[in-house]
């Protein structure tokens, strides 16, 4: 259980980083970029959208690794143990989608609910961020 809590923690706090390195650049970098407004915002969502890309890989392979350490537990269903299936798992766990087609079961358990809930708060996070950087370039009335 204690390498449950490190290995969760570990691949949260990476994504926190990653998160937090990639919006404090967007803030710093997307006032200086010569294109119009518009295109400044869309710029920042398709870069956000990349780091969300990013954060789920990042998922997807603490799940690849911990279906083959024996004792974190396993996926199962409709899930062929590749590492393509573990970023699978992984979209759907982190944006709350969650099918459940595939199921975890053992000590990965918590790190589906991790992943989820982290999700929640970069998907948030993201758009109160964009949110901000539209009302810098809205017209004011």
């Amino acid at each position: 259980m204690l390498y449950t809590f490190i290995v969760n923690t570990l691949l949260s706090g990476a994504t926190v980083i990653i998160h937090y390195e990639v919006l404090y650049r967007l803030a710093v970098k997307l006032p200086s970029v010569t294109v119009r407004p518009r295109f400044r915002i869309l710029l920042g969502v398709f870069i956000i959208l990349l780091a969300h890309i990013v954060e789920i890989w990042v998922f997807a392979l603490g799940y690849y690794l911990m279906i083959n350490v024996d004792g974190f537990g396993a996926l199962v269903g409709n899930f062929n143990q590749s590492f393509l299936d573990c970023t699978y798992f992984s979209f759907t766990s982190y944006t709350t989608l969650g099918f459940g087609d595939i199921e975890p079961s053992g000590h990965i358990r918590f790190l589906t609910g991790l992943e989820s809930l982290t999700g929640l708060v970069m998907i948030t996070w993201s758009a109160s961020f964009l949110f901000l950087e539209m009302q810098k370039y809205w017209p004011k009335k």
